[in-house]
């Protein structure tokens, strides 16, 4: 006789493992019925089903029944029962197959289809399962989370799967792309200096919602929120990738480099109302989704079709436990929230003063530590940069990014724009906060070479004729669209992309680079690569050979960041962002004392004084088109001071840039700036 099924309880959440039995509880306000599946294998079309007693296995929204005999890696799946009535906002279907919202790990068969969720039919056979899995048996070996601050950190934007996809990676190919992969590149970040890594969404999405015949390669395509995606994997044991993430995250740490997510929580892979049933939309539509006035549709906030419901309490929980779970199970130091803006808008999508799941988020006590960064826009045109609410956030600086571009293509009235930059944005986020996060690339848009290198986008590979993607990049092509071997266009180039890399780690705040950007990687002038899983998008290699130059340009800049010479020693070793954020900082033109901010300039300087005397630094940004002599400040003569040049990306390598104790000494009382150049200079 077989052991008897239990009505089970409706906590915890998911499938969890108690004695000899796994407990199942999912969330449905509106299902008259729930069956749970129970799966052979991961394309079994006739799985075990138990039916749920709408009377015995439910307590109040919440569906439970509690199986004997099953283990760590069973599949299974639910189906929820109820009327297909669209203008009500219910779209069951007692054909689909539906992912657990709380799956710690998802598999998905090899003939999965996202059409066969989209269409009538029974899709079992060719839909992703959950699995169940157990907690507590990782060996962490006294890992714990590294807590560096935002004044000693450097963002690494990173795509697990590009960074070592391309065969000339070095890396296996059964491990290329993969989270092994990518932890057998762990000594280039430390050898770069990078602090933290950011990683492109690692949470399980669907890699079919791309244009047909192309794949979802960015991963803003949620259908799971807990489980990593299995593509990252390097078995095909959906329980293994968890341990490889595990074992990541683990070797980061060692090497003194954070992990931060950037996570999806604005709306999910079922898209509109023509989209797949997964999980959310099968389970309860109207609690998991914003709908429109008419509630067959669905409001997109996103751009992507749907919108997550996320100040709903049922929704705002499964927001808060997945993030839990990754602090205190996957130890991952950090958050990056897409399109954040969206968790402000309440149920009808109206934005909130104060919303509770900003507010649940900054104040939940497993979170408090940990970096949080918002990307404070949607895609429907709520800005809130500068105004994003809650106490610990950062926010990702589209100013920053829109005024160092515009600047250094020589646009009209930007010097004003660039000192504000330079100096943290205080008109944004106000003079006693550094709440920003400055970049002037990321993984949407034009890369850093790409930046300099093309007018218009180039997207005709993504098959959307060119219509994908912004048009207003903010580029220039220095003369010649897309690649030349002219070579006054490419020393050109060359230094514009210095330019726009010392800008952003000598700014304060915090900096962010993009894969890549450190060797010149381009997307041949795609700026909407997420469908692109092949050499447009992966990291090439070759490139540090290519482009030595501009890696050692990163190194040493990274270095002076996070240690200047001069206060090597000092018991706070201090960093360059807070030296510059507690200093005396002056503006000038060609001429000291006077500034040139007017809508024809484009130039500015910075002095840097320490009271105690341990810095004094110059810096000078030429966006102008020809050389420029700029005024130095007069130094004291009593004490020999001098001014010595550590930066100019006019000069090639090793004369670009030095450590301030092997700069080279300036004759005279002035400097000569070279058209669109970035010079730094030094007293001692």
């Amino acid at each position: 006789m077989s052991p008897t099924i239990d009505i089970g309880q409706s906590f915890l959440l998911g499938a969890t493992v108690i004695a000899d039995a796994v407990n199942f509880s999912v969330f449905s306000k509106n299902a008259t019925g729930m069956e749970l599946l129970l799966f052979e294998d991961v394309t079994d079309s006739k799985p075990r089903v138990i039916t749920l007693d709408p009377v015995k296995n439910r307590t109040y929204h919440y569906w439970h029944v509690a199986v004997p005999g099953l283990k760590p890696g069973q599949l299974y799946g639910y189906r929820a029962l109820g009327p297909f009535e669209p203008q009500r906002g219910l779209r069951f279907d007692p054909n689909k197959v539906l992912l657990d919202p709380y799956a710690r790990a998802v598999a998905v068969p090899p003939n999965y289809s996202r059409l066969a969720a989209s269409q009538p039919g029974d899709n079992a056979a060719q839909a992703m399962k959950s699995v169940v899995t157990a907690s507590g048996s990782y060996d962490w070996e006294g890992d714990s989370p590294l807590k560096r601050p935002f004044s000693r950190t450097v963002i690494y934007e990173l795509h697990v799967g590009g960074f070592t996809r391309h065969p000339n990676s070095g890396v296996s190919p059964e491990k290329r792309g993969t989270f092994v992969g990518l932890a057998e590149k762990i000594p280039y970040l430390q050898d770069l200096g990078i602090t933290v890594v950011e990683l492109l969404p690692i949470f399980q999405f669907d890699e079919q919602d791309a244009p047909a015949g192309l794949r979802n390669y960015w991963g803003y395509s949620p259908v799971s929120f807990f489980a990593p995606h299995q593509g990252y994997g390097s078995s095909p044991n959906p329980l293994a990738v968890l341990d490889e993430f595990r074992d990541l995250v683990k070797a980061l740490h060692r090497a003194g480099i954070e992990v931060i997510l950037d996570v999806v929580f604005n709306h999910t892979a079922e898209g509109n109302h023509l989209g797949p049933t997964l999980g959310l939309r099968g389970l309860d539509n109207p609690t998991y989704y914003i709908l429109d006035k008419d509630r067959a549709m669905y409001a997109n906030y996103s751009g992507t079709g749907n919108t997550l419901n996320a100040n709903h309490p049922v929704v705002r929980r499964l927001i808060i436990d997945s993030l839990r779970y990754w602090v205190q199970e996957m130890h991952v130091d950090g958050f990056r929230f897409d399109l954040a803006s969206v968790l402000s808008r309440d149920e009808s999508g109206v934005p909130l003063a104060n919303p509770p799941i900003i507010w649940d988020i900054d104040s939940d006590p497993v979170l408090a530590g940990i970096k949080l960064i918002a990307e404070a826009w949607d895609a429907a045109g709520l800005y809130q940069v500068g105004t994003f609410v809650g106490d610990f956030w950062k926010e990702w600086n589209g100013k920053f990014r829109d005024d160092g571009r515009a600047f250094f293509r020589g646009d009209r009235g930007t010097v004003r724009n660039l000192a504000c930059r330079v100096l943290g944005s205080g008109d944004i986020f106000g003079p006693e906060s550094e709440p920003s996060i400055n970049f002037i690339t990321c993984h949407d848009g034009f890369t850093l070479n790409d930046l300099v290198s093309y007018n218009q986008k180039h997207n005709d590979a993504n098959r959307e004729d060119n219509r994908d993607g912004t048009d207003n990049n903010l580029s220039w092509n220095c003369g010649i669209e897309g690649i030349t071997d002219d070579p006054e266009i490419e020393r050109l180039r060359n230094r514009q992309v210095k330019n726009f890399l010392a800008l952003t780690l000598l700014a304060i705040g915090t900096p962010m680079l993009s894969m890549g950007d450190e060797v010149r990687r381009s997307q041949q002038g795609n700026n909407n690569a997420y469908c692109q899983d092949n050499e447009i998008s992966w990291f090439n290699w070759t490139l540090l050979e290519k482009h030595p130059d501009v890696h050692r340009f990163v190194k040493q800049l990274i270095a002076i960041r996070l240690q200047p010479d001069p206060y090597q020693g000092y018991p706070e070793n201090p960093t360059l962002n807070q030296i510059f954020a507690r200093l005396e900082i002056d503006f000038h033109g060609v001429r000291m004392n006077q500034l040139s901010w007017g809508d024809d300039d484009h130039s500015l300087a910075v002095t840097v004084r320490d009271p105690e005397g341990v810095l004094f630094c110059h810096l000078i940004f030429n966006a102008y088109w020809e050389p420029l002599e700029f005024e130095l400040p007069a130094l004291n003569e009593a004490e020999h001071q001098r001014w010595y040049r550590w930066l100019d990306t006019n000069l090639g390598a090793p004369y670009d840039i030095c450590s301030w104790s092997e700069a080279l000494k300036v004759p005279g009382p002035a400097y000569l700036a070279q058209p669109r150049s970035v010079v730094g200079l030094m007293a001692r």
